[in-house]
């Protein structure tokens, strides 16, 4: 009986939750692609919240939705839920759709068919970065309207859409901005078990990426946690990332470390509010250079079966 009235009321919270994104929910179409339309959604702040932090105006936070590049949506009932926590603290929300570069393809078992997928996963992550930036450009050519300072922008993204969220920061970096207006950086970036792929070896950072938070399972073999690399090929995360910031001096970072957890980390946006809500702060708004290398050993955190996917049984 109590597990059916706990699960009775996450299902009327998950349903107020949509109802009120529906009813804050503006759409808008901002790119045209051969093979899709792309949308964003953007959610106000609620009515009565504080949308500066010691009279600094709050970021907007831009969302890239989770997936493997081959599904996802850039708004559901767990998503909204978060959504909805950074709109109650004064936070603009966009959310966007970028194309699924992964859908159909293919992915062999082992080292060897990861290398051959190398080249795809690449082009996935490239197809969601210049599908951020044609949404970062309509935001800025529409700014007024909008209401939205594209100078003060903080990217989020969950798995797939962390990968591009990074991936984004570290293309301005290198001076590959395609599309965005002149000077654009990001605030900050949000990665939930997120990192960079490459097909030219380890990411050679020019210079110091913006603030960033970083939070991945110390386990995870969705998205590795420090390096899968061959021949030059591979994915580096988290902790292999910010080694190399930290040899560097560039130590505006906080990275949470999820001890023994695998790819659940890409769904705890809900979870760690606080560790989000003092980067915003300290890290972007205040524009502290702080860093923050903590572990997390907490097992009253969820975990579910989908964060046991692999590459053999996601691409077949």
């Amino acid at each position: 009986m109590k597990k059916f009235a706990l699960f009775f009321c996450f299902l009327l919270l998950g349903l107020s939750a949509a109802a009120q994104g529906e009813e804050n929910r503006e759409t808008y179409l901002y790119a045209k692609r051969d093979t899709c339309d792309l949308f964003m959604d953007i959610f106000r702040p609620v009515a009565g919240a504080d949308t500066t932090y010691n009279g600094i105006a709050k970021p907007t936070v831009v969302f890239v939705f989770g997936g493997g590049f081959i599904m996802g949506e850039r708004v559901d009932d767990f998503t909204q839920l978060w959504f909805n926590r950074l709109n109650e603290n004064g936070y603009t929300v966009v959310t966007i759709d970028y194309r699924l570069g992964m859908k159909g393809q293919k992915v062999g078992k082992g080292l060897i068919g990861a290398y051959k997928a190398s080249g795809l996963f690449c082009q996935a992550q490239q197809m969601g970065v210049e599908d951020l930036f044609a949404a970062i450009k309509f935001l800025h050519d529409n700014g007024e309207e909008l209401g939205i300072d594209t100078d003060n922008l903080v990217v989020s993204g969950s798995s797939a859409g962390a990968i591009i969220s990074q991936a984004a920061e570290y293309e301005i970096l290198c001076g590959r901005t395609g599309v965005l207006p002149e000077g654009f950086q990001f605030k900050g970036v949000m990665a939930f078990a997120g990192a960079i792929i490459s097909n030219d070896g380890a990411p050679k950072y020019p210079s110091a990426p913006c603030p960033t938070l970083l939070l991945h399972g110390t386990a995870d073999k969705t998205v590795a946690y420090s390096k899968f690399s061959a021949f030059g090929h591979g994915i580096w995360g988290s902790n292999w990332l910010v080694k190399h910031w930290s040899k560097q001096g560039w130590n505006n970072y906080c990275i949470y470390r999820f001890k023994g957890r695998q790819h659940e980390v890409a769904a705890y946006m809900n979870y760690v509010w606080e560790v989000e809500k003092e980067f915003l702060e300290q890290n972007v708004i205040l524009g502290r250079a702080r860093t923050v290398d903590t572990v997390i050993d907490d097992p009253s955190l969820p975990t579910w079966e989908w964060t046991r996917a692999s590459l053999d049984n996601m691409y077949r």
